[in-house]
């Protein structure tokens, strides 16, 4: 390509924004509530792109991985009350979407974070009138890496998947992108568990850090 996408979708948490501080403050107060001390960032961040049920697992191993609902819960209204006073976005980022609106294209957000918090964080970042299309995971009867959200933000816009990409840094991410058939960029600057590789999830393009897709080449 010699130009952007018509419609750049971007995956939320580990891609666009930096989420990781304000879920290490939302676990710290769990832990608290039942004496335990806080937990290490480097610990909890590669298990934020994961969602509440992975980061909870992770707080309180000895649970042995059967997260109850209750404490799902709880973990949801205290991150409510933490959203957006300590995670930032990516740096490039701010350059990016600009960049991307300049030359005449859309961006959007695909999350599987529930689509209320990540509503919620839209005025916080100054994305509320910006972001084109928002899809959360609760938004429709399917989530990624199912390819339906994807399908349905570009219809949504009345967009051609082939007009679109979508940026993640999730091994779901990119399922989600191969099976809607549109092109994929995987943001090797999110969040990863020890052992993964991206290099085998199919993506289109790989890219180290957000800056690199402010040139057009660059996007698959």
């Amino acid at each position: 390509m010699s130009h952007f996408p018509k419609l750049a979708l971007f995956d939320l948490d580990g891609t666009l924004l930096d989420s990781a501080p304000d879920m290490v403050a939302t676990i710290d107060r769990m832990r608290e509530r039942r004496g335990q001390g806080a937990m290490p960032l480097a610990e909890l961040r590669p298990h934020v792109s994961r969602g509440a049920r992975a980061m909870s697992a992770a707080a309180f191993p000895e649970l042995g991985g059967e997260v109850p609902p209750e404490l799902i819960r709880e973990f949801l209204d205290t991150y409510e009350s933490e959203l957006g006073r300590h995670g930032l976005p990516f740096d490039g980022v701010a350059e990016l979407l600009d960049a991307l609106e300049a030359a005449g294209g859309r961006w959007g957000i695909v999350t599987n974070k529930p689509e209320y918090l990540a509503r919620k964080l839209m005025p916080l970042l100054g994305w509320e009138s910006r972001c084109a299309v928002l899809i959360g995971g609760d938004t429709l009867p399917q989530r990624k890496p199912h390819p339906l959200p994807l399908l349905h933000a570009a219809e949504s816009l009345g967009i051609a998947i082939g007009d679109c990409a979508y940026v993640g840094d999730d091994q779901r991410d990119i399922e989600a992108a191969r099976a809607a058939g549109m092109r994929s960029v995987v943001a090797l600057w999110g969040y990863r568990l020890p052992g993964e590789t991206p290099a085998g999830w199919g993506g289109d393009v790989s890219v180290e850090t957000v800056s690199e897709l402010l040139d057009p080449l660059r996007w698959p």
